[in-house]
């Protein structure tokens, strides 16, 4: 719990940061434990029903564990047409996983978007932060495979 006190103690003396307090730990274990809410409600003394309200309230906020990578696909209009359902369906089938969950090793969560904006890339993923565009199912399996250098 040292992390987690870290980040407490970080915003103790500003009771209006809880979002951002909330934010970081989430960072940081990339979800929001039922654990790390109890010790911040006791910490920070807030009720933990305000805690799962706002952690419930926010999409940004998760109560299950991330993967370790994420993947984002884009189901927008221009992305839809170019073949995102057969790029998201590609991805969910190599990692078996339905969208929006997460590998049994925690590896990877698969999760749609509506739109990204970048609709000329389409069909776009979004894997840890970087964009991929124009992807096939040969770019898919070499991204997943680690080998991000060689889909660019």
């Amino acid at each position: 719990m040292f992390a987690i006190d870290k980040i407490i103690n970080k915003y103790r003396k500003d009771r209006e940061g809880l979002i951002a307090l909330l934010q970081d730990i989430s960072t940081e274990y990339r979800y929001l434990s039922e654990e790390a809410l109890k010790r911040v409600s006791e910490e920070m003394e807030v009720p933990l029903s305000k805690l799962f309200s706002l952690a419930t309230f926010y999409k940004s906020f998760r109560l299950t564990p991330r993967g370790e990578h994420e993947i984002q696909v884009c189901m927008g209009t221009a992305c839809h047409v170019r073949g995102a359902p057969r790029m998201l369906e590609n991805v969910t089938q190599k990692l078996n996983i339905k969208p929006g969950d997460t590998t049994e090793d925690g590896k990877y969560t698969v999760e749609t978007v509506n739109c990204l904006g970048t609709c000329a890339l389409g069909p776009l993923l979004v894997y840890d932060g970087k964009y991929f565009g124009k992807l096939n199912r040969r770019k898919i399996e070499k991204l997943l495979e680690g080998s991000n250098d060689e889909v660019e």
